[in-house]
């Protein structure tokens, strides 16, 4: 976390790189992990440098005329026009193959390259994907109103479901599909879906049963009798000490302000930040895993603003990083962690809330960034939680030549002040990107990278969360 006034002096921020020798994509992009050299140490000094700162159709022959005035083709002229059509044929048929199986343009594919399925094999509550992908995000929350949504292998859409016949059962086999746990379920209830329901319903059949995947016992209708089904499937984003919103530069944080804000640690030094997202799974970036990967290296921390007061914490079990996390480019810069045992909640522990469909933080939207990491650029790290409030901006604000030259993708959102002065730093990384919506925080990005520390024109980059949903779910379905 970095607060310090815009016109001092600000230094090189080089985080841990994995393979020292890697070059960094644009020569000023570094990523914000404090790591320990050879012991994890507290305080990890780093180089004061100061920063600069990234086909044609054959036409048909002609045969020569013969002496005796008839004309004679050729044996090799008819060999040479049966490959050509052979060769056409082949073409013609590889085209086809590719475009409609390999890229199922007329369908869904399990995964790239994989099994082509027709849309009504989709979510009709049979596996024809060997891993089960076709059956693994056939529901969905929309909105902070958490209305359930269904896909409908018929009308290719997704649609309202209707609390006709539901209750508590059904509710919580959606969740568990969705990927929390039974005992994560908090309630049900009702609402008008507005124009969510321009094209009917997804209403449950007679005699359905939620011990079944519920996606087979929902069928498309124009009348539902109720309303649209709300489902909480886990107590998130609540704060028992939120920040004054007059504050707007870093600050230290009281305890039960940020409750899914978590220390990762390794031999008891903070190395990443991360978020609390369920009782067995914490949300972090991928860069923070490059060299040190090992699960059994990782504790996770939680429960105070002190990290001399934390304790020793939660052994992980399993290392997520994203597939295709870009080292070079930080592109999918996002990880999960899986604890050995799960958390306990408290008004210290909670889980903050992963957004649903149809919520994108808009640009100019107030967000808070919370962490321990650096005060200033190469600086000490804090005992105390610090936090900060940001504003995002537009990914076209971030990409401008002044600001960020084109380095923020879809994966990714920035945020900070343009003015400077406000922004995560070393130690940082892995740490929520928070938006209140209402009276709940939404978790909208994980601290990546940045260019050097709070310094003007340079906002913090941060792993879109929003982008990565079904991402997150599928890997929580498959554990």
């Amino acid at each position: 976390m970095y607060n310090n006034k815009v016109n001092s002096p600000v230094y090189e921020n080089r985080g841990f790189q994995h393979e020292a020798e890697r070059p960094a994509p644009y020569s000023s992009q570094y990523i914000y992990p404090s790591f320990p050299q050879t012991t994890p140490s507290h305080n990890v000094g780093y180089p004061q440098t100061i920063n600069t700162h990234s086909t044609t159709t054959p036409g048909e022959a002609h045969y020569p005329r013969q002496k005796t005035g008839t004309r004679k083709c050729h044996w090799k002229y008819g060999l040479c026009a049966c490959l050509c059509v052979v060769v056409t044929l082949a073409v013609i048929g590889l085209l086809l193959w590719y475009f409609l199986y390999y890229q199922c343009l007329l369908g869904m594919s399990c995964g790239p390259g994989g099994k082509c399925l027709s849309h009504s094999q989709w979510c009709n509550g049979v596996r024809d994907c060997s891993n089960g992908e076709d059956e693994s995000q056939c529901f969905r929350l929309h909105g902070t109103s958490l209305i359930l949504e269904s896909y409908s292998a018929n009308k290719q859409a997704w649609m309202p479901v209707c609390a006709d016949n539901w209750d508590d059962n059904y509710g919580k086999t959606v969740c568990q599909q969705i990927g929390y746990s039974r005992q994560d379920y908090v309630a049900y209830s009702q609402i008008s879906p507005g124009s969510m329901a321009s094209n009917g319903y997804m209403k449950l059949k007679s005699g359905s049963d939620p011990g079944l995947l519920l996606q087979s016992q929902l069928t498309p209708s124009l009348q539902c009798s109720a309303s649209a089904v709300t489902l909480q499937c886990i107590g998130c984003g609540r704060s028992s000490g939120g920040p004054s919103s007059r504050i707007v530069g870093g600050t230290e944080a009281v305890n039960g302000a940020w409750p899914w804000q978590v220390s990762l640690q390794i031999s008891s030094k903070h190395i990443c930040g991360g978020s609390i997202i369920s009782p067995y799974w914490i949300l972090s970036a991928a860069h923070c895993f490059q060299k040190y990967n090992s699960p059994s290296l990782w504790r996770v921390s939680s429960g105070d603003v002190r990290l001399s007061q934390i304790g020793l914490g939660t052994a992980v079990e399993r290392i997520i990083n994203h597939e295709k996390y870009d080292s070079d480019g930080s592109d999918n810069d996002i990880a999960l962690l899986k604890l050995r045992e799960p958390l306990t909640f408290s008004t210290r522990v909670r889980p903050v809330c992963l957004p649903n469909a149809g919520m994108p933080f808009s640009a100019g939207s107030q967000a808070w960034i919370t962490g321990w990491g650096a005060l200033r650029s190469s600086g000490p790290s804090p005992d105390i939680l610090n936090q900060a409030q940001v504003t995002i901006y537009s990914r076209e604000t971030c990409n401008a030549d002044q600001v960020l030259h084109g380095q923020v993708t879809k994966t990714m959102i920035c945020a900070g002040k343009l003015q400077g002065g406000v922004d995560t730093c070393q130690g940082d990384s892995g740490g929520p990107l928070v938006v209140k919506v209402g009276d709940v925080w939404w978790l909208a990005g994980d601290t990546s990278w940045g260019i050097g520390c709070a310094l003007k024109n340079k906002p913090g980059v941060y792993g879109n969360v929003t982008y990565f949903i079904d991402w997150i779910y599928k890997q929580m379905q498959n554990d």
